[in-house]
Order: structure tokens, then sequence, then C-alpha cells
């Protein structure tokens, strides 16, 4: 694995070490090929020439990755030319049946299951302890041009993120 960094994320309070770089707004967002709920190969260039705003949690499972995606479910439908994209480990059929179950159609759901490139490409990927090779909860922001606009690494894996941030950074 590339470079650890520890301590900027915790869980429960705990320090969480993250795998690969900590990225910032202005930087080029890194390629990847995550799959989707068809099992079709989704890359960054699906969405070129659209603002994207990646969501990256730990599972659609647990009550703040769901509370988290149901409310950009609900918001999504109302950007324009934006695509939110969730993506977790969690693998295409749990995320299938958890969209259908929880009636999100506006975000798309992606995971990282095959491999660890995106979790680390992205610096999200948790390298140890109890959610070892779960992605940490982080949003970024891309640009049609495909940089960097806002970056929020969630600094306590069970807070939220802030939506207003991600959202404004969406809109301009």
């Amino acid at each position: 694995m590339s470079d650890v960094r520890s301590g900027a994320v915790t869980l429960k309070g705990g320090p969480v070490d993250l795998a690969g770089p900590e990225l910032k707004a202005g930087d080029a967002a890194p390629d990847f090929t995550l799959q989707a709920a068809d099992l079709s190969d989704v890359s960054l260039a699906n969405s070129a020439g659209k603002t994207r705003i990646i969501a990256t949690v730990p599972s659609l499972d647990t009550p703040t990755c769901h509370k988290e995606t149901k409310h950009f479910n609900e918001v999504a439908g109302t950007l324009d030319n934006v695509e939110v994209l969730c993506v977790s480990m969690d693998l295409p059929f749990g995320q299938k049946r958890w969209c259908g179950a929880e009636g999100v159609e506006n975000v798309a759901c992606l995971s990282a299951h095959r491999c660890t490139k995106f979790g680390e490409d992205y610096g999200v990927l948790i390298s140890g302890g109890a959610l070892d090779r779960v992605l940490a909860r982080a949003i970024f922001v891309i640009s049609p041009e495909g940089q960097l606009t806002h970056v929020e690494y969630v600094s306590e894996i069970a807070d939220e993120p802030n939506y207003d941030a991600a959202l404004a950074a969406a809109k301009s």
C-alpha cells in the first residue's frame, strides 16, 4: 500500500489509519473503475462534462451512511448538471437491494469491492483495525473539467459530512 496517514480520522474517538494521499481542492481527480449495480464498469469519464459529488461511505447498512445517502438522493434531483456517486465496499448486489428498498434513484451507488485502488487513490482506504479495507467517510466535489473543488475527510467516521459546503461547491 501507499503511504499511511494516522490520526486525521477517528472512529468513535479512536484513531484510524488511512492509506493513500490526502487530496486537496485544486488537485486533479484520480480516475477510477468501480462497479455499478448492474455489474458494469463506471469510471470518472462516464460523467465527463458534469460536476460530480463523490460521497465515500463505510457501508450503506449503517445508520449514518443510510442517512447521508438518502439526503444526497433528495437533493440530487434538484441539481443541474451534477451527478452524485456514493462509493462503498458493499457488493453491487447489496447496493442494488438497499437502493430498491429505500427508493434511492438519484444517486448512483458504486462498489469498490474488486480492489483497493480507488480507496488508496482518494486517501479513504482504512488500513488495519475493525474496519480494515473499508472506506472512510469523505466528500469530493469534482468540476466538469476533472479538478477537485471541494474535499472533506470527515474527522469522525460516525458523523455526517458538511452537506452545505459540498452542495455550495457543486453549485459554484
